[in-house]
Parts: C-alpha cells; structure tokens; sequence
C-alpha cells in the first residue's frame, strides 16, 4: 500500500518504502552518521542519505564515490555480470577491501551492450591518507569529465554517447584522469 512522502523500493526484490528524495526535514533521525564528502557533511542512516538543506536537512542521493561505514542489515546482495553489490534505497554500494561501502555507479545489467570496465589501480605516492585519495580521486574523475566531455558513470548506465566516437572518448577520459592523478602525487595503473 503506498505512503505518502515515501517511495516504494522493489528494485532486486528490496521490497522497502523510503523517504522521497526532496524530502525537507528539521533534524536527521537520531543515531544517524556524519560522512563529510567534498566538503559537505552529509548525514546517514538506515540506507537514507541527508544533506544540509535551507530549514534543517533535506533528502539527498548520495554521490558516487562516498564511503559509508556500515549498511543496514536489510541491504540486499545483487550480482550483476559477475559483480557483487550491495542495494539500498535505489543506490548500488561496493564493498571496500579497507573497510566501509563505497557508493558507485548502477551497473550494468547484462541487457546492454557495455565496455569493457575501466579498472585502474591507485596508489598514493606521498602517503596520502584513504580520505584524501578518494577526494582527489572523485575531484580527478569529475575534471576529466569536464575536459573530455565522457561520464563512465553515465555511460555504465546505458546512456552512453552513441556511435564510434564512444571508445575514442573513453580513451581520452582516462587519459585526463590519469594526468590528473599524477600531478597529485599517485601513481597509477
């Protein structure tokens, strides 16, 4: 039975209801977690994200690339073209050999064409804490995009930019990344 102002997740048989996205509130719901993540201190509990808002809160998306220490118990285990994530709230977390969830982009399911992935291996080179290598790995990915117009993240969702030129932009994305990276002092691979 629906319930206003929440939507009903049934995505991978989620079978949950969850504040809508938009959603303002006054205070976050007590026990709730701070992650900080661009310089935003975003709230966390339950699989609902909240970020500031003009009169207390509001109900965000989180971005890709936020870690989050735990997921509730509730999460539901998906694999996708051989890939395991865990689902919450319409948001696809990756779990870190570190520790904590990472928030990353919905994969693909298998119906779409795709890519091959693009994997490459960071590694901080002047002793960069996990904290500011994945700041400067978001802010990197989000210049490259800028720079070449490509959003592997948009692309792993099927809206990928249609035709050859596709491959060619890929390329050039990871290029731009790469560059980016090594100026701030990781190597990559």
């Amino acid at each position: 039975m629906p319930q206003p102002g929440r939507w009903y997740d049934g995505a991978h048989g989620h079978d949950r209801y969850y504040p809508t996205p938009g959603s303002a509130v006054r205070a976050v719901p007590r026990g709730s977690r701070w992650v900080v993540w661009g310089g935003v201190n975003y709230r966390y509990l339950g699989g609902v994200w909240y970020g500031p808002g003009p009169y207390g809160y509001v109900v965000v998306r989180p971005p890709i690339g936020i870690v989050v220490p735990d997921l509730p118990a509730f999460a539901t285990v998906v694999t996708i073209a051989g890939i395991a994530y865990l689902y919450a709230n319409g948001t696809y977390y990756r779990e870190q050999p570190a520790g904590g969830y990472e928030v990353v982009p919905p994969p693909v399911d298998g119906t779409q064409p795709a890519a091959t992935p693009d994997r490459t291996y960071v590694y901080p080179g002047r002793g960069q804490s996990a904290e500011q290598q994945a700041s400067d790995e978001y802010e990197c990915h989000r210049w490259a995009v800028t720079q070449t117009g490509f959003d592997p993240t948009v692309a792993a969702t099927g809206a990928a930019t249609a035709g050859t030129a596709a491959p060619a932009l890929r390329a050039d994305y990871r290029r731009a990344r790469t560059a980016c990276l090594e100026g701030r002092g990781y190597t990559v691979r």
